[in-house]
């Protein structure tokens, strides 16, 4: 039985089929491609596969791919040679120049990828290029590769092919040798080639004609060596831990499912901030990450691609997070599981400068303590704990709470620089800028005489006077929409200089510190002056339509305000409705972005300490540093 060399690809206009080989045009060591290898190979089976890699390196990268999901280079040394006439024997002469060369055998490389699932369907495979020249396709530049996302290859291919590189006689004679591979296959199988994108059409004409053998090199000292796991990130074309996540997406390859570059950077980021927090102690927040992703991205466009490299994702944890987190996301995304420092292979620790040119550094301080830093000062008092567990928890007996005096002046004071911020930001607002005629006003804007150098004018400042001050202050740390601030209370003033104050916290006494000593984290609190005027926040049913607890804190503090101004901090401002409600009221919410104050402050002030009974607090400076 006979199979039509047609049926197995039809021809359609401006396609990629040509009787029967089709032609799958890839970008080298692109993982988009390497996906899209894997599922043309899966539904189409075809009889052959073609690879564009050298044949006097087959055995070795057969070797390699066999060891995958670990990694390995192909080691050799490339020689120039004089080839003699043809029909001449003995060895050709040598000369000078020797180069040491290394090809990592990556996953998400498509040629690496179609070997291993040629195997898989029973395909024949072929090595094509027959190493007559160097390849010319590693040194070209290719529209970014996440465009498959949302566009078919086809698309891809076509858009590339309007602007393609620039020929030259290499270019063309390495075609040649692919064509003339290509040429000696069995005429009745059907055959998937998949070449390189810009020697697509190259290769395409020169099928035109029939080819010579090409001359060919001769290889000696091939080898295959273990990379160190510490060097992956500098010498593999995506960083391992992309590569590690293609592995765990691969089998669903054939579920036409696809691995998402952006939504493994998003995972990345997460992975990254619990190294972070573990090393560190700070948090990195959901905002943080948000920034990250927008920042690397612009970096990413400025190289006119669509998704950034790992160079851009470090620069971005640098400049959106600090140099620690950078660090921490260099680790982590060049950290690879599979990877093994002992195996049948000798392992080396490779630069990325002996693989790639023009390479691109990054320094990172890690700002961490010192060893002489961390060292305990003598005589220093340590912190106590608990004789048995549970002997702290005992103490509790719940008839009433009491907070900490030292952590209540802090709060105190920065409220008072919060009305302060709030009542400046009021003014600011009700201030205008106009050119000089008669009075200096509030004395000469400079930034905006500058700005209007051209017009030889002087702008002044008119500071108009603002009626009514700050009466009550929300800070809203997390609007807790995951349950995770469970603690809701609400205390009064102890004397005339001490605020009325409602908060929600994580469980104080879940984290003992002390006996009747609990410790907990602020998700978001309210407080007003005069003292001793507030009633139980949490249970005033007319704050029953609040939406969330900040927003009940807001609508408090707009009712227990008796000032104009009421200071609402938090990640976002609050609905728009509540500028209607605070009218009602006759209030005005000044809302300050908590991105303006000082990550380090804020990180203090959300921790606080409840004590279970004011006979605590004699005790609790032992417990309470």
């Amino acid at each position: 039985m006979s199979a039509d060399p047609g049926s197995f690809f039809p021809e359609v206009a401006g396609s990629l089929k040509r009787g029967r080989i089709h032609y799958l045009p890839v970008v080298p060591g692109r993982m988009e491609f390497a996906a899209e290898v894997r599922r043309r190979i899966i539904e189409e089976c075809p009889d052959v596969v073609v690879v564009e890699l050298p044949d006097t390196l087959e055995l070795v990268y057969l070797d390699a791919v066999r060891r995958l999901p670990e990694i390995s280079v192909i080691f050799y040394n490339d020689t120039e040679y004089k080839h003699k006439p043809l029909g001449s024997s003995g060895l050709q002469d040598q000369e000078e120049d020797d180069q040491a060369v290394y090809v990592p055998v990556e996953p998400c490389d498509p040629f690496v990828e179609a070997i291993r699932t040629a195997g898989e369907v029973h395909a024949d495979l072929v090595f094509a290029d027959p190493d007559s020249s160097e390849r010319p396709h590693l040194y070209d530049s290719y529209p970014d590769t996440y465009a498959l996302r949302t566009i078919s290859l086809e698309q891809y291919v076509e858009a590339y092919r309007l602007h393609p590189q620039e020929r030259n006689e290499e270019m063309e004679s390495y075609a040649r040798g692919v064509a003339w591979k290509l040429q000696g296959l069995d005429p009745s199988a059907q055959v998937l080639a998949v070449v390189s994108l810009n020697l697509l059409d190259p290769i395409l004409d020169a099928m035109e004609e029939p080819q010579m053998e090409p001359k060919r090199r001769l290889r000696e000292g091939i080898a295959l060596i273990n990379p160190h796991p510490d060097c992956l990130g500098e010498i593999l074309t995506e960083y391992p831990y992309l590569q590690e996540r293609y592995e765990e997406y691969r089998s669903e390859l054939e579920d036409h499912q696809s691995i998402d570059r952006l939504q493994v950077q998003m995972r990345l980021f997460k992975e990254a901030g619990v190294s972070y927090e573990l090393n560190t102690g700070e948090k990195l927040h959901g905002w943080q990450r948000v920034q990250l992703a927008r920042y690397s991205a612009n970096l990413a466009f400025t190289d006119h691609m669509l998704a950034a490299t790992l160079h851009d994702l470090t620069m971005a944890a640098r400049g959106i997070v600090d140099e620690n987190y950078a660090w921490d996301l260099w680790e982590t995304a060049t950290r690879y599981a599979n990877q093994q420092t002992e195996n049948d292979l000798e392992t080396v620790n490779i630069s990325g400068e002996e693989i790639w040119m023009n390479t691109r550094r990054i320094r990172l301080r890690r700002r961490l303590p010192s060893m002489k830093r961390r060292m305990g000062v003598p005589n220093l008092k340590k912190r106590k704990k608990e004789k048995v567990p549970g002997e702290w928890a005992k103490e509790l007996n719940g008839a009433s709470i009491c907070s900490y005096p030292p952590e209540d002046l802090i709060i105190e004071d920065f409220g008072r620089y919060l009305k302060k911020k709030g009542k400046s930001a009021v003014s600011e607002e009700r201030s205008t800028i106009e050119p000089f005629t008669t009075s200096l006003l509030d004395g000469i804007d400079l930034r905006e005489t500058i700005r209007n150098w051209h017009e030889g004018k002087i702008y002044v400042r008119n500071q108009r006077k603002t009626h009514g001050d700050v009466g009550s202050v929300v800070v809203i740390f997390d609007e807790d929409r995951d349950g995770r601030y469970e603690y809701m209370t609400t205390w009064l003033g102890e004397h005339q200089n001490e605020s009325d104050m409602a908060y929600y916290s994580t469980p104080p006494f879940e984290h003992m510190v002390g006996p009747g000593i609990g410790r907990a984290e602020y998700g978001g609190f309210l407080m007003s002056l005069p003292a001793r005027r507030m009633y139980d926040v949490w249970s005033d049913p007319d704050y029953d339509f609040a939406e969330t607890k900040a927003e009940r804190l807001l609508l408090a503090g707009l009712d227990y305000s008796l000032q104009k101004f009421v200071v609402y901090v938090a990640a976002k401002p609050p609905r728009s409705i509540f500028r209607n409600i605070a009218s009602r009221f006759g209030r005005n919410i000044v809302y300050i972005p908590i991105g303006q104050l000082s990550p380090v402050t804020m990180k203090k002030l959300r921790v606080v300490h409840v004590l279970d009974g004011y006979d605590k607090r004699e005790l609790a400076k032992d417990y309470i540093w």
